[in-house]
Parts: structure tokens; C-alpha cells; sequence
């Protein structure tokens, strides 16, 4: 699916033509200084309203608006438009205050669009990036045709700088609506093959593209990965993504993914109640995929790596039981304790893969793999756990550069005897203390020593209880600004 709108911009001279303002027969949206004062073009505009825009800065409604935060006037006299929208926005405001302005300007976009006038806005590209994402709606599977968003005009005094400096950013903007698309998916459309299928069309953005089947899985010995989905009709697959922007000797950066498409909990089965969420378990897949879109668009200079692993944890006759003990790729034994610990065995394979053809420089693994990390860290934040103190806070700073909430917890050989096994050399659950710790652990197995390495737990993130600044209720896309603006860092460093 495509951005749900692209904007364009134009030049606006203080003394020039207000034809576009004027011709508006959707929203206009002002992104105006917390003060009021009002631009050439927009002090024209208000005359043309009889002064309204001026008394509506003057009364207590505008006054008690924070940054990013709006006012509507609807219908407005002298004009065509359906109403104008006045933004507060400082004009030197911060990053994540002039993408909420615009996030405002995306939420209220209807088919009609919008001109936008932020003439003296220093941020206008990230203006751009917060309307193009809170414009996202996944409504594809409504019955009434989905009505599109109207196109969008962005009035600036410096268009071609505007653009340029967008254009990076509306790359990640399609990685991240790649993400909330395949995550929002119901499990009988997005099915592993389908999924996979998503992914070998990104060939057509210059990246290379295998899928791994079901016998070249069982050849490479991923008894793990394969003990998932020996209970589904969907097929197991694992999708490698290569996008080889960075010097031909230099070693590769490694994104990994889970990719459940649909948990039942296998024979350890979840209770009803909140199951048809677990759609979203292809979440830690669903960035990586998206992040790769993102790198591809923007032609980053960097070598990366994505590889998801694609399975169906489904209760049939065939399928994997508690007690049972299954060997990983790289040779260690694990007992399952519990099948709806599944994702840590998913990933325990493609992680050793990632390491063993690829010898990767650094490696990242994502997954909504624990309710635990909801209950330590609610909506608000990712579960961080590392291996490596440097790449670690390089992440954190990505993170917290493009507003994603992401925290750091521990790790020790000390919740270790959680994961001890009686009969294998592991078992795939230390029950309910310190779960997303051991979790941790337990996927840290499968990391060697030397590899720097990150394990982001995403459970709380992907698919919050309500909409955010950026995104409407549903999937949100974490992650893919986050990684995008790390690989973008290693550029640069």
C-alpha cells in the first residue's frame, strides 16, 4: 500500500499570489508561532474572513492549545474551504512537536485535502512526515469503499529544501505504513505464503529477496523454528532480504524478525478472550520488512541484512506438545515447557542462520515476544536487552531521537537456572518471574560472543489500546524510524 497521501511543495512570497489558498475547497491548515502573528498570506486570509482567524487567536481556546495542538474554524466566510485549521507551533520548535502539528493537520484530512501554509516554519519536513502518518487508515477490508485522502499542497518559503529534506523522511514513512499494513492484517489473508509473497515484490526496490522453504529449513537443521508450525496447514518460511548499498568487503548489518502470523498458543492454548489480536504476532517481522523498504527507498549506504522467520502456532493432531525436546540449528537441545513460548524458538534458529552465512557486524532481533514486558513497561516503551553496551545506547539514542519509547533491562547469568532443563540443555520457559528476562536469555544462547547484538522486545508497542500521536488505533510501525535512523547513524559514523 502506498503513503495515504504525498505531499507537495510550493513557494509562497509574502507579497505573491494566494491563489492556492483561495482555490481550497478542503481544509487549510496554518501553522501559526504560539504568539499569533500572522504571515503576509495569512494576515490576507483573515481579512478575507472578516477578521475570524484573528479573534480565534485572541480567545482562550488558542491560549490553552500546546505545541502541535489545534483549533478548527469551520465553514469560514469569503472563502471555498470547509474550514481552516490553526496549528500551534513555535517557530523553533522540536523535532516531535512540529510532526505532532502536522500529525494534527493528517488526523483531520479528509477526500477534499488540504492546503497547508507554513511560511517562516523551519521544520516543514518533519511537518510532513506527522501528516503523512497520522493521515494512515487501514480500512481496506470495509464493505463501503474507502473514500482516499485528498492531495495536499505544503505553502513554504523555501519549497525545494523542504522537498529535499522530506524526501528521506517519506521513504521512512512508507517503511513504517509497510509495517502497520502487514501487522493490521487478518492471519487468513496474511498467511506465511502471502506474507513471503509481500516480501520478493520488494525485488522491484532493488533488493534481493530468497525464500527459504519447508526441506531447505529441515536441511539446515531448524528443528526449532520448524517444531512451530508442524501443527499448521500454512507452510514454514524464512525470508532473506539483502540490500547491499554499503562497500562490497563490508560486513553486513543483521535485522531479525519474528514472524507468527496467527498464535493460538499451540497445545498450550491462550484463553479466548483477546485472542484475535494475536493477528499482530508478525509484528517483530512486519519492522524488519518495513525497515528494509525504508533503507531501499532512500538508497541508504550501508549493507543490510533482514531475515524473518514465517510460521502458524495452530493445536492440530500434528502439532509440537509440551515435553517434547527439539534440537536447534546450532545443535543445542531444548525442552518446551510451554508451546506459546514460541517465538524465542523461531528466532533461536534465524539468529544462529544470520551469524553463520552472514558474520554480521551487529545484529538486532525484534519480537512481540512477552506479555511480561507489558506488565514492566505498559505501551509506552520497548523492552531493550543487549549483549553490547555501544551498540545498545546507539540504539537507545536512535530511539529516543525519533520518539520511540525504548528501555533497558538487565541481564545475568543469574536467570539463567530459570531456563535449566532436567533433560536438555535448556528449556524454553522459566515460567512467570523475570519473563522477559529469561526470554532475553534464553535468545542469547544463540548469539555468539563476539556478535554485538540487541534483543528489542516489542509486545507492548506494536499494537497499543489506543491511537498515539502518530498513528490511529492499530498497528503504530515502531521500530522502522528507530532502526532506520541507527543504520542511518552507522552511515555517518
Amino acid at each position: 500500500m502506498p503513503l495515504p497521501v504525498t505531499p507537495t511543495f510550493a513557494d509562497i512570497a509574502e507579497a505573491g499570489d494566494d491563489a492556492a489558498l483561495l482555490a481550497a475547497t478542503g481544509r487549510i491548515a496554518l501553522v501559526l508561532p504560539g504568539d499569533g502573528r500572522l504571515s503576509g498570506a495569512a494576515r490576507r486570509l483573515d481579512r478575507r474572513m472578516r477578521g475570524a482567524i484573528g479573534r480565534a487567536l485572541a480567545g482562550k481556546s488558542w491560549a490553552a492549545l500546546k505545541p502541535g495542538e489545534a483549533l478548527d474554524l469551520g465553514y469560514p466566510s469569503g472563502l471555498q474551504a470547509e474550514a481552516v485549521q490553526l496549528v500551534k507551533l513555535a517557530r523553533r520548535a522540536s523535532q516531535a512537536e512540529a510532526r505532532k502539528a502536522g500529525a494534527a493537520i493528517g488526523k483531520a484530512l479528509g477526500e477534499a485535502g488540504a492546503v497547508v501554509l507554513a511560511a517562516g516554519q523551519a521544520k516543514v519536513a518533519e511537518i510532513a512526515l506527522g501528516l503523512v502518518l497520522r493521515a494512515y487508515d487501514f480500512a481496506r477490508h470495509k464493505t463501503a469503499e474507502a473514500k482516499p485522502k485528498g492531495a495536499v499542497t505544503i505553502l513554504t518559503d523555501k519549497a525545494e529544501a523542504a522537498r529535499a529534506a522530506a524526501a528521506p523522511l517519506l521513504a521512512m514513512a512508507e517503511g513504517v505504513c509497510l509495517t502497520r499494513d502487514l501487522v493490521n492484517e487478518p492471519a487468513n489473508v496474511l498467511t506465511t505464503t502471502e506474507f513471503a509473497e509481500r516480501l520478493v515484490a520488494m525485488t522491484a526496490l532493488g533488493l534481493k529477496v530468497e525464500v527459504l522453504d519447508e526441506p531447505a529449513l529441515a536441511a539446515l537443521g531448524m528443528r526449532a523454528l520448524l517444531g512451530v508450525g508442524q501443527g499448521s496447514e500454512s507452510p514454514t518460511k524464512v525470508v532473506v532480504m539483502e540490500w547491499p548499498g554499503g562497500a562490497k568487503d563490508e560486513a553486513p548489518f543483521a535485522l531479525v524478525g519474528k514472524g507468527v502470523v496467527f498464535d493460538t498458543g499451540g497445545i498450550s492454548i491462550k484463553p479466548a478472550a483477546g485472542m484475535e489480536e494475536m493477528t499482530m504476532d508478525m509484528g517483530g517481522a512486519g519492522v524488519v520488512a518495513g525497515t528494509m523498504m525504508a533503507l531501499a527507498l532512500r538508497k541508504a549506504r550501508a549493507n543490510v541484512v533482514g531475515i524473518v522467520g514465517l510460521v502458524e502456532n495452530m493445536p492440530d493432531g500434528r502439532a509440537q506438545r509440551p515435553g517434547d525436546i527439539v534440537k536447534s540449528m546450532k545443535g543445542d537441545t531444548i525442552e518446551v515447557i510451554n508451546t506459546d513460548a514460541e517465538g524465542r524458538l523461531v528466532l533461536a534458529d534465524i539468529l544462529w542462520y544470520a551469524q553463520d552465512r552472514f558474520k554480521p557486524a551487529g545484529m538486532i532481533n525484534l519480537a512481540t515476544l512477552t506479555g511480561a514486558i507489558i506488565i514492566g513497561l505498559g505501551h509506552d516503551h520497548a523492552g531493550v536487552f543487549s549483549n553490547d553496551d555501544r551498540l545498545c545506547n546507539a540504539f537507545l539514542k536512535a530511539a529516543a531521537a525519533e520518539g520511540e519509547g525504548a528501555w533497558r533491562l538487565p541481564m545475568g547469568p543469574g536467570y539463567d537456572a530459570l531456563i535449566k532443563s532436567r533433560l536438555a540443555d535448556m528449556k524454553n520457559t522459566g515460567g512467570r518471574p523475570a519473563g522477559a528476562i529469561t526470554a532475553a536469555q534464553f535468545l542469547r544462547r544463540f548469539v555468539r560472543d563476539e556478535v554485538p547484538w540487541i534483543h528489542l522486545d516489542i509486545a507492548g508497542v506494536a499494537l497499543p489500546p489506543k491511537e498515539t500521536d502518530l498513528a490511529p488505533k492499530g498497528a503504530t510501525g515502531w521500530g522502522v524510524m528507530a532502526l532506520d535512523r541507527l543504520i542511518r547513524d552507522r552511515e555517518a559514523g
